[in-house]
């Protein structure tokens, strides 16, 4: 499906790259807005070894194990650092099941975590020393919460679990490396972007003449191929791999940035305001209902996506203005035959504005 084609979503999450584009705009604008708090966030990535991915793509409910253990990781260590048990990070966690290409499953977490921990009472406390000095630790810790997890809920045998705690290098990874401020807001609305993107740009995939699918990845060495291809139909199975479960939650908010603790968290960081800044006056217009109506506009979310006003005339460069929503395919269909009629008569050079 493509975004600019069509005027309504498919209902489809995490999946179809019109849809989830809007759905990661969105989700970007509702952590400025409403969730992150005005301290620095640092990007981790959480991996796994391949010898566990069957195991979460045989059993996606696991998924939610995976992402609890990577918060939980970092949060056992930031309470070591500030030797304090009451103190917890904020994070914002997003589960994706497939790497640099949509064909293959690849469960990781992506996770945006606060610099420093919230106490009880809503103060904020930047960590001591940078979490790269620590990152051993996390990902050492990472490693054994998750293999006990997976044993207590008799996933894994007490055999295999302690071979995976020998392997060395242990297949478990966790990266940080990026620091985003709180005063680069363009930045972090690009990593919120990037950590609910969907599996896959449709302009990377292609048919070849053999009639194989060709799909233009990133390439792990520099000795490996650009492209991958494969069968239609193994293409088809690959893709489908990446579609989550009905009802599956892939964004996950943890400790201080959890819906429970966030409402504690805001009430201590910003000013009450009074009854009159905060009610509407009789007969005025609600100003956080027209707030959540610009958030939604479609307009303006084609704008932030393909960085184009739709409602601009591409003549005349004036505003144009909605008068109608057409929904009958029927009449659609009508008003685009008669454009393209109309294109064919005009000379050339007559409409500046080609018809669909």
């Amino acid at each position: 499906m493509q975004f600019e084609h069509h005027s309504f979503s498919c209902q489809t999450r995490n999946f179809c790259s019109s849809c989830q584009a809007k759905r990661s705009v969105l989700f970007a604008e509702t952590l400025q807005e409403r969730i992150l708090q005005p301290v620095p966030h640092r990007h981790y990535t959480f991996t796994i070894p391949k010898a566990l991915r069957g195991l979460f793509e045989r059993e996606r409910r696991l998924l939610s194990l995976l992402s609890q253990t990577a918060y939980e990781s970092v949060r056992k260590c930031f309470q070591e650092l500030f030797q304090r048990n009451d103190v917890r990070p904020g994070g914002v966690s997003s589960i994706q099941t497939f790497g640099s290409f949509a064909a293959n499953f690849h469960p990781h977490i992506h996770s945006l975590i606060t610099e420093g921990v919230f106490t009880p009472e809503g103060e904020f406390l930047p960590l001591p020393e940078p979490p790269t000095s620590i990152l051993a630790n996390i990902e050492e810790r990472f490693r054994h919460l998750l293999l006990k997890r997976l044993y207590r809920a008799q996933r894994l045998s007490e055999a295999f679990r302690n071979r995976l705690l020998g392997w060395s290098p242990s297949g478990f990874s966790v990266d940080a490396n990026q620091l985003v401020f709180d005063d680069e807001p363009h930045r972090l609305e690009r990593l919120a972007r990037y950590l609910t993107r969907p599996p896959m740009a449709v302009s990377t995939v292609h048919t070849n003449d053999d009639g194989r699918v060709g799909e233009v990845v990133i390439p792990l060495h520099p000795v490996t191929d650009t492209v991958l291809r494969l069968h239609p139909l193994d293409w088809v199975h690959a893709l489908c791999q990446q579609i989550p479960d009905r009802g599956q939650h892939l964004t996950r908010f943890y400790g201080a940035y959890a819906n429970r603790i966030r409402k504690t968290i805001v009430k201590h960081q910003v000013p009450e305001t009074t009854p009159s800044d905060s009610q509407p006056t009789p007969g005025s217009k609600n100003p956080s209902a027209e707030r959540d109506a610009s958030r939604a506009c479609w307009a303006r979310l084609i704008r932030k996506v393909f960085e184009v006003d739709p409602l601009i005339c591409p003549r005349c460069g004036a505003e144009m203005k909605v008068i109608a929503v057409l929904t009958e395919p029927k009449v659609v269909d009508k008003i685009l035959r008669h454009l393209q009629e109309k294109a064919d008569r005009a000379p050339p050079g007559d409409l500046p504005l080609n018809p669909p």
